[in-house]
Parts: structure tokens; C-alpha cells; sequence
């Protein structure tokens, strides 16, 4: 088991259509998981949710949150990103963060598609600032 370079850390978020698995607190206290799709603008994780979701109260409410996202075969690795929460509203950034995310997930050919469906009003950009990264690699080795 190794611990992953800050480099080896952007990659391993940006390789393929892993998902992330978003956690949060509820507003009862309890907690919550749900897997998301995101993609990176700089160090931050940024994806999008609707504005009248639980997900999305309980993270504006908490203003933290944290994520995981596994590579779930061998050698077996993790990156977890525990940090602060903030929203970007306005339509255009709301649907072009949309668009890459459709690209990433499904292909160049449906971005556009999941753009214009998931960047349209009352949908907001969520980003997730770390305060503190654990990424590792290399667990069964």
C-alpha cells in the first residue's frame, strides 16, 4: 500500500467513468450516501444537483461534505476527499459543467444531450473544496 502523489490523485479521479460516492448529513442527523458523477475543475470535485433535492439542502445546510471514489479491482485503490461545499447557479456555467460531465460519462457523442438536459433552471453546480485528501494505492499489494 502506497500513498498517491497529488498528480497520481488528479488522474485517478479523472480516469474513466468511476463514480464517486457522495456523503452527507441529513437534516435528522443521520447519514447519507449517493454515488454522483463529477469531473474535476482544478483540485475541485464539481457536479450538479437540483436545487430542491434533499442532497442539496442538507449540503448547503452542512456546508461539508465528503467523497470516495474506489477502484473496485486489483491492486485496489481509493481516494477519499473530505471539505467544504459551495453552489454556482447561473444557467450557462450550470450547463456547460452538465455537458462535461454527459462526455465523461457518456461519451463525446451524448454530451450535448445530457448538457441541455441536466444544465437547465433550478439545477446548481455543487463544488467540493478539500481540506484534506486520503488517496492510496496499491491496497493488496
Amino acid at each position: 500500500m502506497r500513498e498517491m502523489t497529488a498528480e497520481e490523485t488528479r488522474a485517478f479521479l479523472s480516469e474513466g467513468t468511476r463514480t464517486g460516492k457522495l456523503a452527507w448529513v441529513g437534516q435528522n442527523g443521520a447519514p447519507h450516501v449517493a454515488p454522483i458523477w463529477f469531473v474535476l475543475d482544478g483540485d475541485d470535485i464539481i457536479f450538479n444537483t437540483h436545487s430542491d433535492s434533499g442532497k442539496a439542502k442538507a449540503l448547503a445546510r452542512e456546508g461539508r461534505a465528503s467523497l470516495v471514489v474506489d477502484m473496485e479491482a486489483p491492486p485496489y485503490a481509493f481516494v477519499k476527499v473530505d471539505g467544504s461545499i459551495s453552489f454556482e447557479d447561473e444557467l450557462e456555467a450550470v450547463r456547460a459543467v452538465a455537458t462535461r460531465i454527459g462526455g465523461r460519462y457518456m461519451g463525446a457523442d451524448r454530451a450535448e444531450e445530457f448538457g441541455k438536459r441536466n444544465g437547465v433552471p433550478g439545477e446548481r453546480i455543487v463544488r467540493l473544496t478539500a481540506a484534506k485528501v486520503t488517496a492510496m494505492d496499491d491496497l493488496a499489494g
